[in-house]
């Protein structure tokens, strides 16, 4: 195996770390020619949450920008080719290491960063996030394409109340527990969906638009705590709202949550609100070319266990040289 292609396995090693709806992993990798193609696994789509595939789309940038900066940290510009062929719409992106060079400082922090991601579900500290860490975050999501907006306390009081509208709408929604249950249903040896240690604490005043996940597969044990009173809420938005734009927030995200980690902060994507189409419609504004894509909750929390990833062969195809 030669330095590139074992560089090349590391990355897409890396880039199955990167967020996903439920942790369905939608995604195949294929090493080919000294680059790395990234395609969509429709398979792993969810239908009842995601039928259009927004959601798919987004944490397949997710992934996207996770090759770029483990390539980027391992001393290489990568060059990144999206939707690089019209009649495969599957393949989103093409990624190859295009002239080595040594990663800056910041690049090296945003890499390391990678294997220290992780949701938090958990209760964040009263602590607000200082005002310079929003603009490193804000300056993230527009090094990518993207706006993230960052609520103040009326905003904030209309998306929380936005965020519980839809989850309500999606209980209610046929299949939405099936669907659920699926992604959370606790399989020895499973290496995807959501497992128990990940769920976390009930919020006692179910304040927070939190995902319950633990509404399916209940847990005597779990916890009952108290939530943050005034969350730090932030809104991730595009201008257009087609596929190339949700991989373009994909990619977004993952540098705004990466880049929040490095900052020690921790952070829950928060879907339900754009999951809803009438909820979505009222964070939007098509008008001035604004789609809201995801909301993010910032703050500082505990840490958290990983999720489980699939292993790398079940991911990744190599040709041949």
């Amino acid at each position: 195996m030669s330095s590139t292609t074992g560089m090349l396995r590391q990355c897409v090693e890396a880039a199955t770390l990167a967020p996903s709806l439920h942790n369905s992993q939608p995604w195949r990798f294929r090493v080919d020619g000294g680059a790395i193609e990234v395609y969509a696994d429709r398979t792993r789509q969810l239908e009842v949450l995601d039928p259009d595939g927004r959601e798919l789309m987004i944490s397949l940038g997710a992934a996207v920008f996770t090759l770029r900066a483990a390539m980027r940290g391992a001393g290489w510009i990568p060059a990144v080719s999206p939707m690089p062929d019209p009649g495969d719409p599957d393949l989103v992106a093409r990624v190859r290491p295009d002239r080595p060079e040594l990663p800056s400082p910041a690049a090296e922090r945003l890499a390391q960063a990678i294997a220290q991601r992780h949701t938090n579900r958990g209760p964040f500290a009263a602590a607000a996030v200082p005002a310079d860490a929003i603009e490193d975050l804000r300056a993230a999501a527009a090094h990518e394409g993207a706006t993230l907006s960052v609520a103040g306390p009326v905003s904030r009081t209309t998306i929380i109340g936005l965020g519980r509208l839809a989850e309500q709408r999606l209980r209610a929604s046929g299949g939405y527990f099936a669907e659920l249950g699926r992604w959370t249903r606790p399989v020895p040896g499973r290496r995807d969906g959501i497992p128990t240690v990940a769920i976390g604490p009930w919020d006692a005043l179910e304040r927070l638009p939190l995902r319950d996940f633990g509404l399916v597969h209940p847990q005597p044990a779990r916890r009952l705590e108290r939530f943050e009173a005034y969350p730090t809420i932030a809104v991730l938005s595009t201008e257009g709202d087609q596929p190339a734009d949700w991989l373009r927030a994909g990619q977004a995200l993952q540098r705004v949550l990466l880049v929040a980690t490095r900052q020690h902060l921790a952070t829950t994507p928060i879907s339900q609100p754009v999951e809803v189409p009438a909820v979505r419609q009222v964070l939007s504004d098509p008008r001035c070319g604004r789609w809201a894509q995801m909301v993010v909750r910032l703050g500082y929390g505990q840490p958290t266990p990983a999720t489980p990833r699939r292993p790398l062969a079940d991911v990744l195809q190599e040709v041949p040289a």
